[in-house]
């Protein structure tokens, strides 16, 4: 989010899952939609059997690489160099839209004088990528246009993860690929509503819709909105400050809302000794979790059919939740716990449901929401910003003008991840998803799936199971310098010579036993896709 909001001004998808089917071409970077995000991938397959061109850049030759007609298959944290290899070819090359360049961006002399210390030589050395599959890759995307772009955790999940998407947009604007159906910088994101989450004011400086805390008029607007003084005009903590403040006692206390830090952050132990050491903890779920064991107050919530509301997915999608059935026991809704938590703060907050607060807070204090009201959200939702109630919603962001005025383009180098392989651990672990579970199976592991997908694994190439005498399906060791995880292995062409692939679904075999507590300096998103780890057989 914090790479496009800086190049574009928005951070979120530009396009529409709708163009899908109708795009030319595909470009397809640190995704495998077809596990991490199946829906949106079948849209893409369709697309190709209608003869769109698809080109996949991906450690591993997943599902959607085999359907590729280019699959560059990259080293794990070298997109930057890699892409900034493409960007030196459109370059020098005389492919680039100079004309949407000139027009609608700043900063092309900038990121040309970077890119030019990367020619394809250089980039293919840092990424493993051949010279002719970059030079073909420049060429075809510079051929075929307007071409979409799609990237989702394999490229924010770095400590370069900002730079990473920067990366992406500079390619897409140097080609013209924004503003225009069909085309655009599209982030598919990591769970259902992280879109909304964000929207709504989940992060640490600003307000709904994306209004800045430090801006003096936003503050004056929400101060009057909700009734209380002295509304501060400082940033916040984001998650790893947080943790990190517990066993000081900077942070003394934390709220947990919907979320299984003691599965989902890097290096488990320590995330339970952050834990450990918190003075109060409250956690807002509907099960029972890894972290709740951590908790001093546990507030049963509604789940998403047991209450009415909204969501907004990944493509701006404002739609409707609707109620189906009755939350059990003692679970109430989401926003009922929080008000009836503000009334004993002394605050009397008036709305009751979801639509109350959508129609009397968030439509009234968000430009971009202004004209979606709930009676709009029957059908098909609305996508913002939709400023008025006779606007149909926008399905293309950056028509004509940038959010942020003109787009930048940016210089970038690339940097290595925080933790390369080296004798000891000579081999680089990444981390994902598998199709069968959601996140760390709070949800899955109760309806049956875990009969298809009992257990995690290690994924391995042939060639290293072959010199390390591993077999398929036997129980190995998988060691970082944070921990040690027994699993099985999985030996699949997938998986490059050098790298090990595992996911966090289950507590056992949880590949954040493992992963490298250190975060991208500007969006604290740890570095999930690159730590070094060792092979052994368990004993």
């Amino acid at each position: 989010m914090a790479g496009l909001a800086t190049t574009l001004g928005s951070g979120a998808m530009t396009n529409s899952f709708g163009e899908f089917e109708n795009a030319k071409l595909f470009f397809l970077i640190g995704t495998n939609m077809t596990e991490a995000h199946p829906v949106a991938s079948y849209f893409v397959k369709r697309a190709v059997n209608k003869g769109a061109t698809l080109i996949v850049a991906d450690p591993r030759e997943h599902a959607l690489a085999k359907r590729a007609h280019i699959f560059a298959q990259i080293r794990v944290g070298s997109d930057v160099a890699f892409l900034n290899g493409i960007m030196h070819v459109l370059i020098t090359e005389d492919l680039y839209d100079k004309e949407f360049v000139a027009a609608n961006c700043e900063g092309f002399e900038d990121l040309k004088a970077k890119v030019m210390e990367y020619p394809p030589e250089r980039a293919s050395q840092i990424s493993g990528v051949s010279v002719e599959v970059i030079q073909q890759i420049a060429r075809t995307m510079a051929a075929t246009r307007p071409g979409m772009a799609c990237y989702t955790l394999g490229i924010t999940e770095h400590t370069c993860g900002k730079n990473n998407v920067m990366s992406v947009s500079n390619l897409q604007l140097l080609l013209g690929n924004i503003g225009v159906e069909n085309a655009g910088v599209n982030p598919l994101r990591g769970q259902n509503n992280v879109q909304g989450a964000c929207d709504m004011g989940a992060l640490p400086g600003t307000y709904p819709g994306y209004q800045s805390v430090a801006n003096p008029a936003s503050k004056e607007k929400f101060t009057k909105a909700w009734g209380v003084a002295n509304l501060s005009d400082k940033f916040g903590l984001m998650i790893p400050d947080m943790m990190a403040g517990l066993p000081t006692k900077r942070i003394r206390a934390l709220y947990i809302f919907g979320e299984n830090l003691a599965n989902t952050e890097p290096n488990i132990t320590h995330v339970e000794h952050e834990l450990a050491s918190a003075e109060f903890i409250v956690c807002n779920d509907i099960f029972p979790t890894e972290t709740t064991r951590f908790a001093h107050v546990i507030f049963p919530a509604a789940a998403w059919g047991e209450d009415e509301g909204t969501f907004t997915s990944s493509e701006r999608r404002v739609s409707r939740v609707r109620k189906i059935r009755q939350a059990p026991g003692q679970a109430r809704p989401n926003w009922w716990i929080f008000r009836e938590i503000a009334r004993r703060m002394g605050q009397e907050w008036q709305s009751d449901g979801g639509q109350e607060i959508w129609d009397n807070e968030v439509s009234m204090l968000v430009p971009a929401y202004a004209g979606i009201k709930y009676a709009r959200l029957e059908q098909d939702g609305l996508q913002w910003p939709c400023p008025s109630l006779d606007h149909p919603g926008t399905k293309v962001l950056h028509r004509g003008k940038f959010a942020r005025g003109v787009g930048l383009l940016k210089g970038i180098d690339w940097t290595p991840p925080a933790e390369v392989v080296d004798e000891e651990y000579p081999f680089v672990l990444s981390t994902g998803r598998r199709l069968f579970h959601y996140h760390t199976r709070t949800q899955t592991s109760r309806v049956g799936l875990d009969k298809i997908l009992p257990e995690e694994t290690a994924d391995i190439s042939p060639a290293d199971a072959l010199e390390l005498g591993i077999t398929d399906g036997e129980y190995i060791a998988v060691s970082s310098r944070r921990g040690s995880v027994r699993v099985k292995a999985r030996v699949t062409e997938q998986v490059p010579p050098g790298m090990v692939w595992m996911a966090f679904h289950f507590r056992e075999g949880n590949a954040n036993w493992l992963t490298n507590n250190v975060f991208d300096p500007d969006t604290k998103t740890a570095e999930y896709k690159a730590c070094a780890v060792r092979l052994e057989k368990a004993m």
